[in-house]
């Protein structure tokens, strides 16, 4: 069938119904053409925007301010490593932590830190919403530009506010985005969930860029959490689709049915990415332009 008829067809089919339709004894203009495709693209407009119209603004950070806002955010302390072997120790001094020019900045420094005794070869930053910012369910939206190099591990996740089923990672685990340094092109989504480590399990998937890098723009990083489905986005277009988990803890869709908060962390080293090498600049910065989470009306 000639372009111009799948166009006729398509219009006047929408608008007169499927038994309705004109002859097509003569070609279609392209000024008709033109005034079919406008159709076309304001009733796809117009579904786009019903979609939209489904999700409020419950909470979010723009960055804005002249510091970090602690009604929001509390900075995470610590040198634990993660579970990871990761070397840095995470501080709440600015030099790793602030507001700046309306973004918000982890930065990772080799400085050998020293916080209560404990010294570390790095230093970064970590900060989460827990009892600030808590949510079941909903749709989250993180703008970020991330940093290059062997051994960084940027990533923007979300962990349960209550451990309902279990410790680690019974009670399950999101990780909307992480990213290897080395890696620029790449960037993974995860679930955890099954049983208390070492007995826990993961699914996971991971989204290679066409062309262009993780580290040379600002991206949307995202996630719609709804029961028993947990979609990633990357600028508003899905990627990946999970629905099936497990918890030892509760029946499906357990663990992803009680309150999670969120957590912005910029690592170095560890089993994920690897430790840095002789190439690995410092400081180096994860930016966040702004945070959004949303919850369905």
């Amino acid at each position: 069938m000639p372009l111009d008829d799948v166009f006729h067809w398509l219009v006047v089919r929408s608008f007169l119904g499927k038994n309705q339709l004109f002859p097509m004894k003569r070609p279609i203009t392209i000024f008709r053409m033109r005034i079919y495709f406008c159709i076309l693209l304001l009733c796809l407009n117009s579904i786009t925007a019903i979609s939209a119209e489904k999700w409020k603004l419950v909470w979010s950070d723009e960055f804005n301010g002249k510091q970090l806002d602690y009604s929001k955010w509390g900075v995470e302390e610590n040198a634990f490593g993660g579970g990871n072997h990761e070397l840095q120790i995470y501080t709440d001094r600015k030099k790793n932590v602030r507001v700046e020019n309306g973004r918000l900045i982890i930065e990772a420094h080799k400085d050998n830190a020293q916080i209560a005794g404990t010294q570390r070869q790095f230093s970064s930053g970590r900060i989460r919403t827990k009892h600030r910012g808590d949510w079941c369910y909903g749709k989250f939206e993180i703008r970020a530009k991330l940093p290059a190099g062997q051994g960084l591990w940027p990533a923007i996740w979300m962990l349960p506010t209550n451990d309902i089923f279990g410790s680690w990672a019974a009670s399950g685990e999101i990780d909307i985005m992480e990213f290897r340094g080395h890696e620029p092109n790449t960037h993974h989504g995860t679930l955890h969930f099954g049983g208390l480590w070492p007995n826990n399990r993961q699914s996971t998937g991971k989204l290679k860029l066409a062309e262009g890098n993780f580290t040379d723009v600002f991206r949307t990083f995202g996630i719609e959490w709804e029961a028993g489905e947990i979609r990633w986005y990357l600028d508003g277009k899905l990627w990946q689709t999970k629905q099936k988990w497990d918890t030892v803890g509760g029946k499906f869709p357990a663990p992803f049915t009680e309150p999670f908060h969120l957590v912005l962390n910029l690592a170095v080293g560890g089993k994920f990415p690897g430790n840095p090498n002789a190439q690995t600049s410092f400081p180096s910065k994860m930016e966040v332009d702004w945070v959004r989470v949303y919850q369905r009306k």
